[in-house]
Parts: structure tokens; C-alpha cells; sequence
């Protein structure tokens, strides 16, 4: 066979080599729970072509978000993406390239990440940042460990304005360090007193800034609260291109700033690759995961790059490991760059100015309708709605009728009742005049109905 080139004869001198009876013994230690009784409902074998088309049919059943009037958002946003940054990406010594392992040949590489990392640091008003991690969500698990291994406590403060998604991840993550997660309950109108749950053995309190229900804060407050209590300030930034309009998390005294820059540079993908930021204060940087590169001159007087800092457990030994992140975004790190770079700082302030504009023209025109409540006061292109039905059956059939609405919160809280009407709505600069006017239609009809 093509794919499969073993014989049975092959198999059962593997077997014999290496002392079990069948394949099926190397998985003994995999609880019987959790394997399958009969095969998975699939086709038993197709050809190339007949795939094709079987997965082409599925694929169809999708509604593209570039297609049809888009407001969704919840941690994944749809911008524009200039042609440049695809074109770019795609020369061959950036999409073949992997991680440098002998670093400083790969000039190129250690360059455009010195650059993403310039970028980072300055849109989240730190002093130093990392190249890069998987997406948001590993984002903030790290720096809850790296606030453990800081302040060598355990115990960490997460706000209920903290995607969901973000939450999950560090609660895996600390459950397995049997550590102290304290996490406050998830009000949709951003009220919540972070500062009265630190005490003496907090390590960090996380908070999101715009929260998942779109509230703006200031958090220099919560920051001297903390501060004074020896824990660090971990703020998360879901959607970055925010900072081109918010108060930057290192201005209103974070130690720590996560974020999913996904929003620059990298297409929603239904969802990912994405690229996860990573931003600190210097005096943590020795305790930041991931790699650092940094710039120098050769013996010549010269520019070059070099990887300044590598604490990861493919290069020490495993136990006094920053990380155990083995690789960085480096594709979704470089369209970070080019399409920050292409934007520069007025174009990024007018791309977050232009996001706000339509935000607000979206939220007035729903508020318009009878009986629904746009919960925020202040927010940036992310807002809350309260439908006077459950939101996810109204989602549903606008999305029949070709417009996607945005996030029922009950798909993110399933159990939680006192969610169910509400609606998370973004807007991003791809959004048209026509398409907010739609919107507010189609749910004016839609909530018409008993």
C-alpha cells in the first residue's frame, strides 16, 4: 500500500523484536475506558478523489465569516489583513524555516522576532518581551506559573471577566501544580471586588482588560492592592488591537501582560494557529518562559542578532525549565510583524479609533430595539447584550438567515442559567454600514416574533 508499506510478516518481527504478543499490548497501560470497543463510523478506506469531495461537501456546510455580515468575536476577531502580509509569509525561507537551533546563522529569523518582541513590548507598555507562545490561553497559564515560581506561593486570583477559555487552561494547568485557584464567579456587568480576595499567600491576580463581556477598566487600583500584598498583576488582552486606542496593562502597573494577537496579521482559520503574547517587567525576565532574542554588533561593529535567553526544557534539564512550551508561533509571529509594521503607530491608533467608531453605531442601533440592554458602559469594539429570549435559538436562525449575530455567552457558560439571553457582539473596522443595518433588522424581527 501507499501510505502503509508494512506486511503482515513485517509487523509480527517488530512484535516478536521487541516481546508482545499484538499491537494491541502496547497500549495496556491506556485504561480500558478509555478505548474504543469498534472501529470509529468512517468509511473504511476511500480514494483521493472521493475525499476530496466528501470533505468539500462538509466544508460547504460552513458560513465563512468573509461572507456574510460578521459580529463575531469572544476571543477571535475578523480585520483585514493587507495582501502583503500572505504574500510575504509564504517566501520560502519564512514558511519552510522552523526554530534556529543553531540561532545566530538564522540572521533573518532572529531579526523579524527581535522586532515582534520591539512590537509587543511597546503596544503593551512593558520593558521586555518573549518571541511568542501558542495562543492567549498558554499565555496566561504561564504567567500564572511564572507568578509561582516568582513569589513562591501558589495561590492566584482570577477574575470572572477572564475568557473562559483562559480560565480552563490555567484551572488544568494549576490543578496539576495542586495549586490554590481562587476564582471569582462571572457577572456579565463587570462588578466584581478582586482586591477583598488577595491575601498574604496570593502570587498573582488575572484580570482581562477588555474583559470577555467587553467592560474597560482601570486597573492601577487592583495593581497597588496586589502590590501591596507582594503578589504580581497579570492582565489578559484577548483582543490587541485594543491597544491602539485603551490605556496600555504596563501604564496602569501590570507585572505581567498575555494576550492573543491573533487580530493582527493572522486570519480567524476557524480556529488557529493563533499566536500568543507574552510581555514582562526586566527584573522577571530571568523567570519569563520561552525565548528572547536580542540585538549586538559582531566583531566587525556590525548589527546582528543573537538568542539571548532559551529556558526551555528541550535545552536544560526538564525539572528547572521556564516552560515546557517546545516551540514558538513563528509563522503567526512574522504576519504579526509585517502587518504591525505595515499599520505603523497612526495607522494601528486609527485602526482601533475606526473599531470603537463602529462598535458604538452597532450598539446604539440594537439598543434601539425593544427589549434588548446593552450592559456596558464603556467598552471598545466587544459589548453584552441582554435579549428578552435566550440568545443561542436567536443566534441560530439569524445565522439560517445568513447573518452571523455573534456569541450566545451560553455557549461559553453552558450551565450557567442566568446567562442564557445574553449576547456577545463585535464589531471590527470589515463591518459595513449595511451590515449593522441589517443586524438590527433581522433581531428586531427576530425578538417581533413570541
Amino acid at each position: 500500500m501507499r501510505y502503509l508499506p508494512l506486511t503482515e510478516a513485517d509487523r509480527r518481527a517488530m512484535l516478536d523484536r521487541i516481546g508482545v504478543a499484538s499491537v494491541d499490548d502496547l497500549f495496556r497501560d491506556v485504561p480500558t475506558r478509555a478505548r474504543l470497543n469498534q472501529p470509529i463510523d468512517l468509511p473504511p478506506h476511500m480514494g483521493e478523489l472521493e475525499v476530496e469531495r466528501a470533505i468539500g461537501a462538509m466544508a460547504a456546510k460552513n458560513v465563512a465569516a468573509g461572507s456574510v455580515p460578521c459580529f463575531l468575536g469572544a476571543g477571535a476577531y475578523r480585520h483585514h489583513i493587507p495582501s502583503t502580509v500572505d504574500h510575504l509569509i509564504q517566501r520560502s525561507e519564512f514558511l519552510t524555516s522552523y526554530t534556529p537551533y543553531q540561532p545566530e546563522i538564522a540572521q533573518g529569523t532572529l531579526q523579524y522576532l527581535f522586532e515582534f518582541q520591539t512590537q509587543v513590548a511597546a503596544i503593551t507598555g512593558m520593558e521586555v518581551a518573549n518571541a511568542s507562545m501558542y495562543d492567549g490561553a498558554t499565555s496566561a497559564a504561564e504567567a500564572v506559573l511564572m507568578a509561582f515560581r516568582t513569589t513562591r506561593r501558589k495561590r492566584a486570583v482570577i477574575s470572572g471577566g477572564l475568557h473562559p477559555h483562559y480560565r480552563d487552561v490555567i484551572a488544568t494547568t494549576g490543578g496539576a501544580m495542586e495549586a490554590d485557584l481562587a476564582f471569582a464567579s462571572a457577572d456579565p456587568n463587570g462588578a466584581e471586588d478582586l482586591a477583598a480576595m488577595i491575601d498574604d499567600k496570593t502570587a498573582c491576580v488575572v484580570v482581562q482588560n477588555p474583559s470577555f463581556f467587553g467592560h474597560l477598566h482601570d486597573l492601577k487600583a487592583l495593581a497597588a492592592a496586589a502590590h501591596a500584598k507582594g503578589a504580581l498583576l497579570i492582565v489578559a488582552v484577548a483582543e490587541i488591537v485594543s491597544l491602539g486606542l485603551v490605556t496600555p496593562p504596563g501604564a496602569m502597573g501590570a507585572d505581567i501582560v498575555v494576550a492573543e494577537g491573533q487580530s493582527i496579521g493572522v486570519p480567524l482559520s476557524f480556529g488557529g494557529p493563533y499566536v500568543g503574547l507574552f510581555a514582562t517587567r526586566e527584573k522577571l525576565m530571568r523567570q519569563m518562559p520561552g525565548r528572547l532574542c536580542g540585538q549586538t554588533v559582531d566583531q566587525d561593529g556590525k548589527r546582528g542578532f543573537v538568542l539571548t535567553l532559551s529556558a526551555r526544557e528541550q535545552h536544560i534539564r526538564r525539572e528547572k525549565a521556564t516552560s515546557n512550551i517546545c516551540t514558538n508561533s513563528g509563522l503567526c509571529a512574522l504576519a504579526f510583524t509585517i502587518h504591525m509594521t505595515l499599520l505603523g503607530e497612526a495607522g494601528y491608533t486609527r485602526l482601533a479609533r475606526l473599531n470603537h467608531a463602529k462598535a458604538v453605531q452597532t450598539a446604539d442601533a440594537l439598543a434601539a430595539i425593544p427589549g434588548v440592554k446593552v450592559l456596558n458602559r464603556a467598552f471598545f469594539n466587544e459589548f453584552t447584550v441582554a435579549l428578552p429570549k435566550p440568545a443561542a435559538p436567536v443566534v441560530d436562525r439569524l445565522a439560517a438567515k445568513q447573518i452571523l449575530a455573534g456569541v450566545p455567552v451560553s455557549r461559553l457558560y453552558p450551565t450557567d442559567a442566568a446567562l442564557a439571553n445574553l449576547l456577545l457582539v463585535a464589531t471590527t473596522e470589515t463591518v459595513t454600514d449595511a451590515d449593522i443595518a441589517a443586524l438590527a433588522k433581522a433581531l428586531a424581527e427576530e425578538l417581533s416574533h413570541a
